[in-house]
Formats: structure tokens, sequence, C-alpha cells
């Protein structure tokens, strides 16, 4: 468990953030008891892509996102179990708390920001049924899945011509950019919500 720092005379910094639902979630050390699925979908409803340099009326927010690593992953892994399609969709449900920092900013902030996310993530997938690590297969293919999409995003949304955007993220082989439209965050969260409860369910 990460020690919790103090703040003052021996005062400890609250470590926990109360969510819309009542719940207040540990951040140190994640309960799944904690980790309500509204919550998730609200908070990457709200949560920006690139920082917010993007095109359009809305941010391109991680919910979005989500939907389309999943759409995605579907798309390689066509016979895939549900609980895998899970997984996929809630690849980065951890920024829910912590926000989409941009990769450049994650390599400058270092290892405590990994292990807080990571715990995250396992409390996450334990709190919907699957496993805190996931198997190589599944997560290498998921992570498959993010990298096309960040490279689709950059082409689309956020300003990289073709050239620039494959030098940095690789273009995609065997895959079409699909059309991505931003959606307003309530928009977005119901999208989220409604494909989590079809694979919840399935």
């Amino acid at each position: 468990m990460m020690k919790i720092p103090k703040q003052g005379k021996d005062k400890p910094v609250r470590a926990w953030q109360r969510m819309l639902s009542g719940r207040r979630l540990d951040l140190l050390d994640p309960s799944p008891l904690d980790i309500e699925i509204e919550d998730i979908a609200h908070g990457l409803s709200r949560v920006a892509r690139w920082n917010g340099q993007t095109i359009g009326p809305w941010p391109f927010s991680v919910a979005q996102h989500s939907l389309l690593v999943l759409a995605i992953y579907d798309h390689l892994q066509p016979r895939a179990e549900a609980r895998w399609r899970l997984a996929a969709l809630l690849h980065d449900a951890a920024e829910y708390v912590v926000g989409d920092l941009i990769s450049p900013f994650k390599a400058a902030v270092g290892s405590d920001y990994k292990g807080l996310e990571q715990r995250l993530d396992n409390a996450i997938r334990l709190r919907f049924g699957i496993p805190a690590l996931l198997p190589e297969g599944v997560a290498g293919n998921i992570k498959r899945a993010d990298r096309a999409s960040a490279y689709f995003e950059a082409i689309s949304v956020a300003g990289f011509d073709v050239a620039e955007a494959g030098r940095i993220f690789e273009r995609p082989r065997n895959l079409v950019c699909p059309e991505i439209r931003q959606l307003s965050p309530s928009r977005a969260k119901r999208a989220f919500l409604d494909r989590f409860r079809v694979l919840a369910l399935g």
C-alpha cells in the first residue's frame, strides 16, 4: 500500500474522492466495492482526450475513445468472449479518477502514477468480473486496438496529418478509419452505458 503523505502537523492528506453515487473511493488502496459503472461513465464522458486539443463542438471524450477501442477490438477479435470485450471497453476506466494524461506527461511523472493507475485498473476489473491480470494475448490485442484508435483519432479530430500520425502512432494495418463524430457528454455517457450493459449481460 502506498504511504499516505502528511499535510501540515501530522494531518493526513485526504486520499479519497467522493463520487456522485455517494461512494468514497480510496485512491491509494481502491476497493472494488466502491466502484460503480455510473460513476465511471459519468467521469469518462467528461474527460477530454488530447488535452482537449480537438476539432468539433465537443471534446473527444475518453468514453468515446473507449467505444472506439471496443469497436476496433471487435473487428480484430470477432469471436472474443464478452468479458474480454468488456475489458476492452474498460481499458481506460481508471481515468474517471485520474484523468487522461497524455503519454509524454505519463513518462515524465513516472512509476508513482503508473502504480496508482494500475491499482485502480485492477479494482475496476475485479468489480466487473474480469481478472485483474489479463491474459497476455487479450492484453496485447486491446493494446493494438488502443494504438489504432490513437492513430485514427489523431488524423480525424486531433489535427495530425497522415505522415506525422504514422511516425508517432504507427499506421494500423488492415484497418479502415471509422467515422468519428464527437458526442455531447450526456450522449457519450449513454452510449458507454448501453454498451456496458450489453456486455455485462453477455
